[in-house]
């Protein structure tokens, strides 16, 4: 890939994942996290709406992985996963595959959407809080390598109304 470029950014769509993104996607995990999932994670998910890939023409940026549990009528989203190639990040595309994935939950149901994010991860937690995730909790150790992980929620009802 050549390097982003932000006037490009525009050419850049969001949609659902399909079962030939999957290997770009994998990629993008091994080279974002410390701990990647799977191949087989990703297919676990790929029938999700909220399984989504930032593409530039054939190129796959980014993506989301999120589902919708039932949960006696106020169902509750899980932001799972997400990343963006390092070379795109900085261009807003992090934000836009969050807000189109919390739009797909919302239209699946969810009341409420939860997360985990790393305590060290700031610019994950900064981009979080900025669409109205709060951090819940702290649970020390959840991470393989031992680091600490925030569980953030949102209300979807007060999401909208922002």
């Amino acid at each position: 890939m050549t390097e982003f470029d932000d006037a490009l950014a525009d050419d850049v769509i969001v949609r659902r994942a399909e079962r030939a993104d999957l290997l770009d996607v994998l990629r993008i995990e091994r080279a974002c996290f410390s701990e990647p999932w799977p191949y087989s994670a990703f297919e676990l998910f790929v029938d999700e709406p909220a399984f989504l890939v930032a593409a530039r023409g054939t190129e796959i940026l980014g993506y989301v992985v999120a589902d919708v549990m039932p949960n006696h009528g106020n169902d509750i989203g899980h932001v799972k996963d997400l990343a963006v190639r390092p070379e795109a990040r900085g261009n807003g595309l992090g934000r836009r595959l969050l807000l189109d994935a919390l739009t797909a939950m919302t239209i699946a149901g969810a009341a409420v959407v939860k997360l985990e994010v790393r305590a060290s991860n700031e610019p994950a937690r900064n981009l979080y809080q900025s669409v109205g995730f709060r951090p819940a909790r702290r649970v020390p150790r959840y991470y393989g390598d031992g680091e600490d992980a925030f569980i953030m929620v949102l209300d979807i009802h007060d999401w909208q109304s922002r």
